[in-house]
């Protein structure tokens, strides 16, 4: 993994890539994917990579994998296919793949969402964990459900400033 120095401020940056997974959605119609890349820069993060896939386990796994081999890419952010119907795949596509599951990031997920959309929560299956010292995190399709997962938990979980402790600062030992 190429590590960045840290900025001024003591933060350091990280290569993110970005998945959007639908059967609808362009580079143009795309507003989570656009949400997310947005807020990752803001934030003084880089861009590894956008695509756009559509919902099919092995097209998923296709990129995320090469992603997880990938050393400049540090943290995966994809968005959709989380939900409960028939083409929701992405759980299904990712989890095989990690090596660490970070059952936490759901479950806060849920709680967090539980505020903005009542119970209806219960119907995301939102995941994350690590594969070959990559974070992976699995959003729901919807640009407000990816501004809740970056506002309430990425954007604190991804800078290593974070107190009393934070992903960022871990990526170098996920490897050992």
């Amino acid at each position: 993994m190429t590590k960045k120095k840290a900025s001024a401020d003591g933060m350091r940056p990280l290569k993110i890539a970005v998945l959007t997974i639908s059967d609808t959605r362009t580079e143009a119609s795309d507003k989570s994917g656009a949400l997310l890349l947005d807020r990752l820069l803001r934030a003084g993060h880089s861009q590894a990579d956008r695509q756009i896939v559509p919902d099919d386990i092995y097209k998923i796994r296709a990129v995320v994998s090469a992603w997880i081999a990938d050393p400049d890419v540090e943290v995966i952010i994809t968005t959709g296919g989380t939900g409960v119907t028939g083409r929701d795949g992405t759980p299904e596509a990712i989890v095989p793949l990690l090596d660490k599951h970070i059952e936490g990031f759901g479950e806060v997920f849920r709680w967090v969402s539980f505020d903005e959309i009542g119970t209806s929560t219960i119907q995301s299956r939102a995941v994350a964990g690590v594969a070959n010292s990559t974070c992976v995190f699995c959003l729901p399709g919807s640009a407000n459900a990816c501004a809740t997962a970056w506002d309430r938990l990425l954007s604190h979980q991804l800078d290593n400033r974070t107190r009393p402790c934070n992903l960022a600062e871990l990526l170098p030992r996920m490897g050992e």
